[in-house]
């Protein structure tokens, strides 16, 4: 009898962290479209080769390269000015 008590007592306690857990977890926003996901996707692309980009204009020594990599660089922000 002792042990049929003391299942309870679990299954109880069992019921009641999963009601805790459902009143702790924040409300799921609806995710957005998949036009808004794709645009997100896109201006994080952009920003991460801007990135790359800037890390490798610091260490460029060649005047040509350097020019290259800001003539990019300008591309891109031209490119990132439009999610604004």
């Amino acid at each position: 009898m002792a042990r049929g008590w003391e299942s309870k007592s679990v299954e109880q306690q069992q019921e009641e962290m999963a009601e805790r857990r459902k009143s702790a977890r924040a409300p799921i926003s609806p995710s957005p479209p998949a036009k808004e996901q794709q645009r997100n996707r896109k201006r994080e692309g952009l920003l991460l080769s801007r990135g790359r980009l800037r890390q490798q204009l610091q260490v460029a020594n060649h005047p040509r390269h350097r020019q290259m990599l800001e003539q990019a660089i300008a591309e891109l922000d031209r490119q990132l000015s439009l999610f604004q």
